[in-house]
């Protein structure tokens, strides 16, 4: 059995917020309004997994019929990435989260509706437990995969994430 992670108040707020489509919507066109218009969403988030998913459409599209690779690339940061801001709102401690890279490998042509998944919560869990114990930034290496719902995978990217504390 795999161990769940306790989360506190804003955490769970967090997780609420980021599941629910319409303060999700709001927040995204906030703060990133081409994730609000392309129609990118959160499914699924817990302290080890987020889910999100980019739609197929003339929104996030490409001359070739498949979508951007730039909206792919969007849709897998954020899952990563909202593993980040769940963790250090659990944390307590007020870090700093930054793409350091990236890479990708594309295997298909993403035709139609493609969720990424990212499962390292917890080398991220690890990476800010790090930098709030010795003040120093640490790294995190996360993949996220992208499958359409045939579970067909069309894309792999691994993200390079630096944090760090704020004094």
């Amino acid at each position: 059995m795999e161990d769940k992670i306790v989360l506190n108040k804003n955490a769970q707020k967090l997780v609420s917020n980021l599941l629910n489509k319409s303060k999700f919507a709001f927040w995204l066109f906030v703060k990133l309004p081409l994730g609000w218009f392309a129609g990118m969403r959160v499914e699924y988030l817990d302290g080890k997994t987020c889910r999100a998913s980019m739609p197929m459409g003339w929104k996030t599209q490409n001359p070739f019929n498949s979508i951007y690779f730039a909206a792919e690339a969007m849709a897998a940061e954020l899952t990563a990435g909202a593993l980040g801001m769940l963790h250090i709102a659990n944390s307590g401690e007020k870090v700093s989260l930054l793409v350091g890279g990236i890479e990708a490998q594309f295997t298909k042509k993403a035709i139609s509706l493609t969720t990424f998944t990212c499962e390292d919560g917890d080398k991220i869990k690890a990476a800010i437990e790090e930098t709030i114990r010795t003040g120093e930034g640490a790294t995190a290496e996360c993949v996220s995969i992208g499958r359409m719902s045939d579970g067909t995978e069309v894309a792999r990217f691994k993200i390079y994430w630096s944090f760090k504390k704020k004094k």
